[in-house]
């Protein structure tokens, strides 16, 4: 399951770092030359926060990854991050752009990656994972703050 999580969370990762850029990948608003300033402003506002977000809680959740199914803020976290994707699947589905090769590959790549993130916290429903092996773990003064 961990195999799954980290990639799912590498995966994220990616996908967040790529939205800062896509708007200018794309030309967003090329279709839309008339737009007003406050609708181009608004949708590149949005689309940085989600950029975000996305980033910024794929990586820490990749930097605390020892603890996802041990620690229940954690496990939250991880939950929202997989409530995330499972939204965008069904937004690709419920509001599609277009039906055409970017509608299936948007729809398979979400797909995937809610899937490599949902399944190992649905198999943690059962309980916290064992703790790591002796070597995987910090000392005991390590853990201590002063």
């Amino acid at each position: 399951m961990r195999l799954s999580s980290t990639l799912g969370l590498v995966l994220s990762l990616a996908f967040g770092l790529w939205h800062f850029v896509i708007p200018y990948q794309f030309d967003w608003f090329g279709d839309v030359p008339d737009a007003p300033r406050a609708v181009v402003v608004s949708v590149d506002w949005v689309n940085f926060f989600f950029s975000l977000l996305l980033t910024g809680l794929s990586a820490l959740l990749l930097r605390f990854r020892r603890r996802l199914f041990r620690d229940p803020v954690a496990r939250a976290f991880y939950g929202l991050l997989v409530l995330t994707w499972a939204s965008r699947v069904v937004v690709t589905i419920v509001r599609p752009w277009a039906y055409d090769a970017m509608f299936a590959a948007q729809l398979a790549v979400f797909a995937a990656v809610f899937a490599l993130l949902a399944i190992p916290l649905w198999a943690a429903r059962r309980g916290p994972e064992p703790p790591p092996a002796a070597d995987d773990r910090p000392a005991a003064d390590a853990r201590k703050p002063w």
